[in-house]
């Protein structure tokens, strides 16, 4: 059993709550955190493609990335930690890290194990807190994710008591969907 149960956290991974796609933070990062992040992949093994634009080219080392001018093509990287899960690395700043995964595809405990372990994998190369919050949040209130303090995942937020998260917060939600992250980028 991984670090969370399914039955406690499945609030949180509705995408009617959380939205389909929710942001994943790690503030206060470099460029060499980038590029532990991207050896990591490969140390791992996990399938993963780099792609600027529509064009898939081999990983480059993340100082060759991140300085890539404003406005130049989208660069994302795709990782699947299993061929079920799919995480998308987008290479905004230098400063943050951040990352979108599915909730669709991340259903049931056996999945959730896996999530916790990518993050927890994450968390202990960088030696940083690895944050979930929902779609469009700007991380400020993250739902779960890695502690590096405790040295796993944990919860750190409430859930909307008994009511079904569908009906709980909607007006939040909505809210979160419909605002950007303040100071982001482009492209690079």
């Amino acid at each position: 059993m991984g670090d969370l149960v399914w039955d406690e956290v499945r609030w949180f991974f509705d995408w009617g709550f959380m939205g389909d796609l929710p942001d994943v933070w790690v503030w206060n990062t470099s460029v060499e955190d980038w590029q532990k992040v991207l050896d990591l992949v490969a140390a791992q093994g996990w399938t993963c493609q780099y792609s600027e634009g529509t064009t898939v080219l081999p990983v480059p080392r993340a100082a060759t990335v991140l300085s890539r001018p404003v406005g130049a093509e989208c660069t994302e990287l795709r990782v699947w930690p299993t061929a079920e899960i799919l995480a998308i690395f987008r290479f905004r700043a230098d400063e943050r890290i951040d990352f979108d995964v599915d909730l669709r595809e991340l259903q049931g405990q056996e999945r959730l194990d896996v999530f916790c372990g990518f993050l927890t994998a994450i968390g202990r190369r960088l030696g940083k807190s690895v944050l979930m919050d929902s779609e469009g949040g700007d991380g400020s209130h993250p739902v779960l994710g890695f502690d590096v303090a405790a040295d796993r995942v944990v919860v750190m937020a409430e859930p909307p008591g008994f009511v079904e998260p569908r009906e709980a917060w909607p007006g939040r939600l909505r809210a979160r969907q419909n605002t950007s992250f303040v100071g982001a980028k482009e492209c690079r």
